[in-house]
């Protein structure tokens, strides 16, 4: 399913070009044309799910599987130090494109790439609430 007003859509259906660096019957992955660093690609499902709300987990596994795959040869290309595998849904979580899509974003030593949060404490009992109404919504 194609979304008329969907940037990613329109790149997958090749209305707008793109550096693709590898592509199936399921997925596209894309040099990002505003990387974080050098190297940054993104995997973009071509069926249209607005987040990770919507992909169903068949779809979800083999994204990763193939994420896995581009991260190892981007290591071996690059020679990177790391790399943050990145999925943001909602724009409060930085969603700026509301078509799933991972960002696999290379690391270098001394890099300006900033992906940090501050860290809060919880009581015991507090977390054991939480732990089971998580558990309760699986």
């Amino acid at each position: 399913m194609k979304k008329e007003d969907c940037i990613f859509c329109k790149i997958i259906s090749g209305d707008i070009p793109s550096n693709t660096i590898y592509e199936n019957s399921e997925f596209k992955v894309i040099m990002d044309i505003a990387p974080a660093s050098k190297g940054h690609v993104l995997i973009i499902p071509k069926e249209h799910y607005a987040n990770i709300y919507d992909i169903d987990v068949e779809t979800a596994g083999r994204l990763f599987q193939l994420a896995t795959v581009v991260a190892r040869a981007l290591k071996k290309a690059l020679n990177c130090d790391g790399m943050n595998i990145l999925q943001n849904n909602g724009l409060i979580a930085g969603q700026t494109v509301f078509h799933f899509h991972m960002h696999l974003i290379p690391r270098y030593e001394g890099d300006t790439v900033t992906v940090k949060w501050e860290e809060h404490s919880m009581e015991a009992a507090d977390m054991e609430q939480l732990r089971k109404e998580i558990c309760d919504a699986l």
